[in-house]
């Protein structure tokens, strides 16, 4: 898929050979063996997002994107079940509702 991105007017060669290369050394390179760093999702998503024009700053979003209807469904099953004790407890902001604020050109 992502090859099949480049050859589609998109310039990213060089980013790809290197993402293959950093690929290749994770994989048997001793250090990352032996304490089983192996690339992630995101080092094959993020190189994804790159050929398809994401910018940058916007992979962070695009990695969670997908995980957060799991983390959701993870935090309303805690609330659901009364047997589950260990989870983070209810917070109530107790503070002000409305706060006046001096404009960062005013200060």
């Amino acid at each position: 898929m992502l090859e099949e991105l480049c050859t589609s007017g998109r310039s990213l060669k060089a980013h790809i050979d290197l993402a293959k290369e950093l690929e290749q050394v994770a994989l048997e390179d001793e250090y990352f063996v032996k304490r089983r760093l192996y690339p992630n999702v995101d080092f094959y998503s993020g190189t994804i997002y790159r050929a398809l024009g994401i910018p940058t700053n916007m992979f962070t979003v695009m990695f969670v994107l997908g995980r957060l209807p799991g983390w959701i469904a993870q935090w309303k099953e805690m609330r659901d079940d009364e047997e589950q004790r260990i989870h983070r407890p209810r917070q109530i902001y107790i503070g002000e509702n409305k706060r006046e604020v001096t404009p960062i050109s005013e200060r």
